[in-house]
């Protein structure tokens, strides 16, 4: 079976019978169409016509959004001329950094739908400035490699923007918290939760807006006592993913403009001990277990 197997991707097998090489080129290429990027790169290894297949320019471009030119405006053009629609794809699959390096998008490796990442940087905080409130100290957990600290406050508000021309899809917009302080200790990684308190007692606002008229609003208490580990013991100090809510983009064209926001103005208690590193925008059908609010 395997010297069978071996056979068919050769030109000719030992007893005169067609193997997968002699298939023309551009009818593997029509293939390849169907396929996902992981899945070319995997067939390109079968033989010379499956890796000139997987190298067209009509196939990766079957792959890239309808838009990505816009995701190459934001890169000097030096970075990208004379390069292959593979090598594109390759590369808008890295993150590319726009806003001063605060927010990201990318091209999600299996699907080749855009994805975006926005820091807390790129945010407007309520009182960051002040010290006794609010933090900023790096992290290696963070793609942006800091984020804002929450020490204790009574006003907690964040609110965020991004105009960007999104290719047609559902998107979903969540936010990244994590309850505690992270911190190494002995090399080891480590959660403080003196400063932890006061999100119990109300829920976090989420809204979302966009500039055609849509706009969700939702409630949800800021927990991680839901996270079990695979045995089934409740653990603290892990990364938590909120969903504020959903947007529809029908056309790249005029630009989308999404504004996002995280509240909790109840001024009878304060909270604190908060990281928050980022907002997520990614197609819907990417999304995995966000926290629902209600």
């Amino acid at each position: 079976m395997g010297a069978s197997l071996s056979n068919l991707t050769e030109n000719v097998s030992a007893n005169g019978r067609p193997g997968l090489g002699d298939i023309p080129e551009n009818c593997v290429a029509c293939v390849f169409m169907y396929l996902n990027p992981p899945e070319i790169c995997n067939l390109a290894r079968l033989n010379r016509a499956f890796r000139g297949a997987a190298s067209s320019d009509a196939v990766w471009e079957s792959k890239l959004p309808s838009n990505y030119h816009h995701l190459l405006d934001l890169l000097p053009p030096q970075n990208y001329d004379g390069l292959s629609k593979k090598d594109i794809f390759a590369f808008l699959a890295r993150s590319v950094p726009f806003d001063d390096g605060n927010k990201e998008v990318w091209l999600d490796r299996i699907s080749g739908k855009i994805c975006m990442s926005i820091s807390s940087k790129a945010m407007l905080i309520t009182n960051v400035e002040d010290r006794r409130h609010w933090n900023w100290f790096p992290t290696e957990e963070s793609r942006f490699h800091v984020v804002a600290y929450c020490q204790q406050v009574w006003w907690f508000e964040l609110n965020g923007t991004v105009n960007f021309p999104f290719p047609p899809g559902i998107y979903t917009v969540t936010f990244r918290v994590h309850l505690g302080k992270i911190f190494k200790r002995l090399g080891r990684r480590a959660c403080n939760f003196e400063h932890t308190h006061g999100w119990d007692l109300g829920p976090v606002r989420y809204e979302l807006s966009t500039s055609d008229g849509q706009h969700t609003v939702s409630e949800c208490f800021i927990d991680d006592t839901g996270q079990d580990d695979p045995n089934g013991n409740i653990r603290r100090g892990s990364w938590i993913e909120y969903k504020v809510g959903e947007f529809i983009v029908s056309t790249s064209d005029p630009v989308t403009e999404v504004r996002f926001s995280m509240k909790q103005i109840d001024c009878t208690h304060s909270k604190g001990g908060l990281c928050v590193d980022s907002v997520s925008i990614t197609p819907s059908d990417l999304k995995v277990h966000p926290r629902k609010g209600f």
